[in-house]
């Protein structure tokens, strides 16, 4: 498995604080003589990103999923017998109904997805986790838990707690963002 940042070059700052000189540097050059804080944050949270998702998608994929369709099936599976519209599914995952359609197409094909016309509407599907896609679930738990807990090694969960709050406040920030540039993006076209 790649790694993402070269942790042997990884070094404490002044209050003890991790950071990548490389970052820091190429960000010093970037920002020409302004401050980088922001900007290597924004480099930290997309490393941690890629770390937490390229580890996902190794566990996934050698069960044979790719880490969206194991996300649609968590879904699947809290949703239970009720099962979701496609573009419900699609919006509750953040994804285009086209990549939920494909990702509830490959679970399908592999037994763990079925597709049940919605009796409230003969136009329209619903899709449903099988017996066969709990039993993927199960078995997919442990080793995802473990997995979790060596990439989380070392943090206290006041620490976990705060990652998760931190990390939500960007997801806030972006959303407050897109609703401001999609209005502004309105007012012009009007």
């Amino acid at each position: 498995m790649k790694h993402v940042t070269n942790a042997d070059e990884l070094t404490r700052d002044a209050d003890g604080l991790l950071h990548d000189p490389q970052v820091r540097a190429s960000m010093a050059e970037f920002a020409a003589g302004e401050d980088i804080l922001r900007l290597e944050a924004a480099a930290a949270a997309r490393a941690a990103h890629r770390s937490v998702e390229r580890l996902r998608a190794h566990g996934s994929e050698g069960r044979g999923l790719s880490a969206g369709a194991v996300d649609v099936l968590i879904r699947l599976r809290t949703l239970g017998e009720a099962g979701a519209h496609l573009g419900d599914l699609a919006r509750s995952a953040g994804m285009t109904a086209r990549n939920a359609t494909g990702l509830v197409d490959t679970l399908e094909s592999q037994g763990l997805v079925r597709r049940d016309p919605d009796p409230g509407d003969r136009r329209s599907v619903l899709a449903r986790i099988t017996p066969a896609g709990l039993t993927w679930l199960d078995e997919f738990r442990a080793p995802t838990q473990r997995a979790m807990a060596a990439l989380f090694h070392g943090f206290t969960d006041a620490e976990l707690h705060q990652l998760r709050h931190l990390c939500l406040r960007l997801v806030q920030n972006q959303q407050r963002i897109a609703a401001h540039l999609a209005a502004a993006e309105g007012a012009t076209t009007a």
